[in-house]
């Protein structure tokens, strides 16, 4: 497969996400809310086992290769990041109450997200779109600050 066919597909799915994420104030819930429930995840699976944190990290990379090198570098680097604050950060005996405590909250905080939308997703939909809310996610961050920053909503 190209790096073009790549890019068209990440590009695919990116504007399939973002056709059900038009209302600014549920981008920006998203852009906090999708890395939070990444993040979370992050935290139980190594509160499971650090090793088994490590595979699926490693098979996460191979899934976003699927949209070309440079996006599974990014979410490679992202994850990885996630995880070392994770194990160098975090007090070991309260890992699974706050990585679950922040799943709870981001979860119910991206269904908050939808309200503004309009539209009511289901737990299955938002199952198959929870690998391409972080690529969306950096999409947005890029398109803001080729924008400029500023503190006016996404």
């Amino acid at each position: 497969m190209t790096a073009i066919v790549r890019e068209q597909r990440l590009a695919a799915a990116i504007a399939e996400y973002g056709r059900h994420h038009q209302n600014p104030r549920n981008k920006m819930i998203h852009c906090i809310c999708v890395p939070a429930i990444v993040f979370s995840v992050v935290g139980l699976l190594v509160a499971i086992n650090l090793g088994l944190a490590l595979i699926t990290i490693a098979i996460a990379i191979l899934y976003y290769n699927r949209f070309g090198q440079k996006a599974a570098i990014q979410m490679g680097a992202i994850l990885i990041i996630m995880l070392l604050v994770w194990i160098t950060i975090m007090p070991p005996h309260h890992l699974v109450a706050l990585a679950l405590g922040i799943f709870i909250l981001a979860w119910t905080g991206q269904f908050a997200g939808h309200f503004y939308e309009g539209s009511k997703p289901s737990f299955v939909e938002d199952i198959q779109s929870l690998f391409i809310g972080p690529l969306f996610v950096l999409a947005e961050i890029k398109h803001r600050l080729a924008r400029g920053p500023r503190l006016d909503p996404l």
